[in-house]
């Protein structure tokens, strides 16, 4: 991705989604060692980077566009990364998160705030972020270079993309990932 004397600048973004990806990339377990000295994570929730950097070579994005914190923040990720990696199903498809489509804005604060409570029932106004119309999947909102599927995906695949963006290659996941 860089010269051979700058390391890869990569970084891990969360958005609506349940973690198990970061999870998944933490289980690469001791390969991680393998490509420590070839990176440099530059923004990850694994790290305690509160900014989204500039000049990022890959960013590895988990979970859906549900809020305009996510819409907001996907938005400066693509506008800072040269290579943006869908990863996971909630990524790609917008999965489980997706599943609030099927009701409105109402119904779902209704039920949260208002019908689950019993003390001091109301939908906040402030300390949340809004809620979009809809949930979205990453490459519904930004463009993506690779979509890597699963739930979660599996470590050897997410180490596979990893090597592969090291080597200078864009990873034919055909070979190694069937999606469905």
């Amino acid at each position: 991705m860089t010269s051979k004397s700058e390391k890869t600048r990569i970084a891990t973004v969360w958005l609506d989604g349940c973690s198990g990806c970061h999870m998944s990339f933490l289980d690469i377990d001791e390969r991680l060692l393998e490509i420590a000295h070839l990176i440099d994570l530059v923004y990850s929730p694994l790290v305690d980077h509160k900014e989204f950097p500039g000049n990022v070579d890959v960013a590895f994005v988990e979970g859906a566009v549900t809020n305009e914190d996510d819409y907001n923040k996907i938005k400066l990720v693509r506008n800072n990364t040269k290579l943006l990696v869908a990863l996971g199903d909630c990524a790609v498809t917008a999965n489980v998160p997706s599943m609030r489509n099927l009701f409105s804005l109402d119904e779902l604060y209704g039920r949260a705030y208002l019908e689950n409570v019993n003390t001091q029932a109301q939908v906040p106004d402030e300390n949340i972020p809004p809620l979009r119309k809809s949930t979205q999947p990453v490459h519904e909102v930004v463009a993506v270079d690779l979509h890597v599927p699963g739930c979660p995906p599996n470590p050897d695949h997410i180490f596979f993309v990893v090597s592969e963006l090291l080597a200078g290659r864009i990873p034919d996941l055909g070979k190694v990932v069937r999606f469905g």
